[in-house]
């Protein structure tokens, strides 16, 4: 799957003719900007703590504080987008991302590094959601080769970013790190405003709140939007668990230096890559329901086995990074074709859908991330625990979403 398979021009009723390859790059960059917000200073955990004079698990905090921020933050900003227009939003949110992100750079000890990290989430969670909604505006048919091809590309971002962190936390230090998410933030805004601007083409919604919480709520009960959803936040309950556990894990056990960190987790993202082509295929063979259990058996196979090498093989690297590979493969399958199931059915309220999908997906993340943290002190038990747990509980309730006697073919789809 590459971008040459879409077409070079998308159009819309009200607009002129977009590139496809400048969307898609602008749509990439915004997704990416939540994960590198948190990616790129993971090499950077115990050097943080020692500067801060805590311990680095204290310092994991500033990860589910952030995503718990931008969690919630989701639910406001899709209907304010909805109401308001994209372009209004992602102004004023990545505007409160680049100071928050400065805040961090500066921040002296834990509790303004925490407070750098809320403004820094309540702003980019704009971001992320509107990736997506950006996505359904203006694709529609192709919207699940779409999503494949960004998640693709965004892959990047928590694969390399680790390794750029790891080289800036060198050189220059860990606060130069946050310097450069502020500049990536501004660079990103200035494509969006050069390049794609505006793309709702809806009637623009209400903001009265009961109009938004019934907008939410009929979200809720819809089973098309359901199944996928809860499948996405499940699968980063297990994915924020090893972003939070494998930096403290290979440092600390097994003597990784920042550098050598960044370079392995840019190597394992290639099995992202892979699985992410796979899914499309996958999906165009057997649908996307078979295509997302297929991932989301392989994604359970890889937590069990992570709880085995945390049992049985604790001073082993090679279990470790070959579970985790298993995971991230299966991940890569079944995280794209759930975000275009999820988001396929509800063109005409795209923002609001985006946004329940985002809080789902960030809500998992950060009770992976806590999770981890509070079951055990020893980070390779405590990520087995929650990556054995996660994986097989959203195969289980995918496979039974999609049974023939279920709850009919909406399920299925």
């Amino acid at each position: 799957m590459t971008v040459q398979d879409l077409p070079s021009k998308v159009s819309t009723p009200e607009f002129e003719e977009r590139s496809v390859p400048a969307c898609i790059a602008v749509i990439c960059a915004f997704a990416a900007t939540g994960t590198l917000a948190t990616n790129i200073f993971l090499p950077s955990l115990p050097s943080m703590a020692a500067t801060l004079q805590v311990s680095s698990a204290a310092v994991t905090s500033a990860i589910t504080v952030y995503l718990a921020i931008f969690a919630v933050g989701q639910l406001v900003v899709g209907p304010l987008s909805d109401r308001f227009g994209r372009r209004p939003v992602i102004l004023i949110g990545l505007s409160l991302f680049v100071a928050g992100t400065i805040g961090c750079a500066f921040a002296r000890d834990l509790p303004d590094l925490l407070i750098g990290r809320s403004i820094q989430a309540s702003g980019g969670c704009a971001a992320l959601v509107l990736s997506r909604a950006i996505a359904r505006d203006l694709f529609d048919r192709q919207l699940t080769r779409v999503m494949a091809a960004i998640t693709v590309a965004t892959a990047a971002a928590p694969g390399f970013s680790p390794l750029l962190g790891g080289a800036l936390d060198h050189f220059l230090g860990w606060r130069s790190e946050f310097i450069f998410v502020a500049i990536f933030a501004v660079c990103t805004v200035t494509a969006y405003v050069s390049f794609v601007g505006e793309t709702i083409r809806s009637a623009r919604s209400s903001m009265n709140p009961l109009t938004i919480a019934g907008s939410y709520l009929a979200l809720i009960r819809d089973i098309r939007f359901v199944m996928p959803a809860r499948t996405a936040g499940l699968l980063m309950v297990g994915l924020f668990a090893i972003f939070s556990s494998a930096p403290r894990l290979l440092i600390e056990s097994f003597g990784f230096s920042p550098i050598t960190l960044g370079l392995l987790f840019a190597a394992i993202v290639f099995v992202v890559f892979a699985a992410c082509m796979l899914a499309t295929r996958l999906s165009a063979r057997l649908g996307l329901h078979r295509a997302t259990v297929i991932g989301l058996a392989i994604a359970a196979i890889g937590g069990a086995t992570l709880l085995l090498a945390g049992l049985v093989a604790k001073g082993s690297l090679l279990p470790f990074i070959t579970a985790t590979a298993i995971f991230l493969l299966g991940l890569g399958i079944a995280s794209p074709l759930s975000s275009a199931a999820a988001l396929s059915p509800f063109g005409n309220k795209a923002g609001v859908a985006a946004a329940l999908l985002g809080f789902a997906q960030m809500a998992g993340g950060a009770l992976g991330t806590w999770l981890a943290a509070a079951i055990s002190s020893d980070p390779a038990l405590g990520l087995g625990i929650v990556a054995s747990l996660a994986s097989p509980l959203a195969l289980i309730l995918c496979w039974l979403a999609g049974r023939p006697s279920g709850v009919g073919p909406a399920a299925r789809a």
